[in-house]
């Protein structure tokens, strides 16, 4: 795994990058989470090939439960990727409520990512 570092204004993103599956189970989440609050970033930036599919069906809680860690922790997370392939309504529902906030947000690229999170 490796971090790209983008600045944007006063703004420092994550960028991880990855070859396998770096998210796998809660626990990993907040594994990245503590490593990317620690080295003093604001906002990070996964793509969806790096996350477990069953994070993406809602009934695991896999996705709740780091999604709510980033969010009491104040670090603004994005998902980089292709979002039409996970069927149902609630994955759709849970993606279009979560792209109201700035906090969480499912973009198709990552230049969308940074400008989502570059916002402030």
């Amino acid at each position: 795994m490796q971090i790209k570092s983008h600045d944007i204004n006063t703004i420092k993103i994550a960028e991880i990058l990855s070859d396998e599956i770096i998210i796998k189970a809660v626990q990993d989440g907040l594994d990245l989470l503590g490593d990317i609050y620690y080295q003093g970033f604001d906002k990070v930036i996964v793509y969806e090939e790096n996350i477990i599919p069953e994070f993406f069906d809602l009934k695991t809680k896999i996705a709740g439960d780091i999604l709510q860690k980033f969010s009491n922790y104040r670090i603004s997370l994005a998902i980089v990727g292709n979002f039409e392939k996970y069927p149902g309504k609630s994955i759709r529902d849970f993606i279009f409520e979560s792209n109201k906030t700035s906090h969480i947000n499912f973009t198709a690229t990552l230049e969308e990512a940074l400008e989502r999170l570059g916002r402030g």
